[in-house]
């Protein structure tokens, strides 16, 4: 897909999850949606595309850091529920307590009996969620072998992307059919008819950005919110008031300001 179109069909998508926000907040709905996936699937794409013209005091993104040594003796899900919505938010965890069915067993960041546990309690943890009135919602994006390879590349040899990859990363390669099987064990034992995966393929980039948004937006029945129209006030007469002489602290003026 060019660029062109893919940003003229990300507009109107982008309308539409500005009305869907509204509807959030007006109804005050709680919407956790949950972004899994290979490295270098494109989760961070998605999202970013998803909240580029939201209201952030509506629309939040978790994104936790490696667990605290406190956080490692907590009850797994423990570190996550502080996160979940509260009336009129909608949540987007770029990564969650999947990691658990993914990169932990896979790098040996915990037991197998920690992982067994993992996969028997996860359905009833996300069925208590959705017991509570909260709106769940899973995407797991799929990249292939060679797209995966390409994309590793290209944050090794882009300065601006360094921070994308990590070791642990880079052995998602060597790795990747071991991820296959933890894939297939985790949808095995949480893809509920109640909690189900969506799957995303990625190795087009645009598309699977407009595929995700758009299938997010069918799932949450919204309409358009009526608002209290807007009308510009007359700026206001100066008075006796004057600019001060004396120039403030001002940053440099590289670029040139522009009348």
């Amino acid at each position: 897909m060019k660029r062109k179109e893919f940003e003229a069909e990300l507009a109107k998508l982008q309308v539409e999850l500005a009305k869907l926000q509204y509807w959030i907040a007006e109804h005050g709905l709680r919407v956790a949606v949950i972004f899994e996936g290979r490295d270098t699937a494109g989760k961070g794409g998605v999202i970013r595309r998803i909240t580029q013209r939201l209201n952030p005091r509506v629309v939040r993104i978790v994104a936790l850091p490696k667990p605290t040594e406190r956080e490692q003796g907590q009850w797994y899900f423990q570190r996550y529920v502080p996160h979940m919505p509260a009336a009129g938010e909608l949540v987007l965890f770029d990564r969650s307590w999947y990691n658990r069915a993914g990169v932990e067993p896979v790098m040996g960041f915990c037991t197998q009996e920690e992982h067994q546990r993992f996969l028997r309690h996860t359905p009833t943890f996300e069925r208590m969620l959705l017991d509570d009135g909260i709106i769940l919602i899973k995407y797991w994006l799929e990249v292939g072998p060679e797209t995966q390879r390409e994309r590793l590349a290209q944050r090794i040899d882009d300065t601006t992307k360094h921070w994308k990859v990590s070791p642990i990363d880079l052995e998602a390669q060597s790795r990747y059919y071991d991820y296959s099987r933890a894939r297939d064990t985790m949808f095995a034992h949480t893809d509920t008819p109640e909690s189900p995966w969506h799957v995303v393929p990625s190795d087009d980039q645009r598309a699977a950005r407009l595929n995700c948004v758009s299938h997010l937006l069918s799932l949450i029945p919204y309409k358009t919110v009526t608002r209290e129209e807007l009308v510009l006030p007359d700026l206001q007469d100066a008075g006796d008031y004057s600019v001060p002489e004396a120039p403030r602290n001002e940053v440099p003026d590289l670029y040139g300001q522009r009348t």
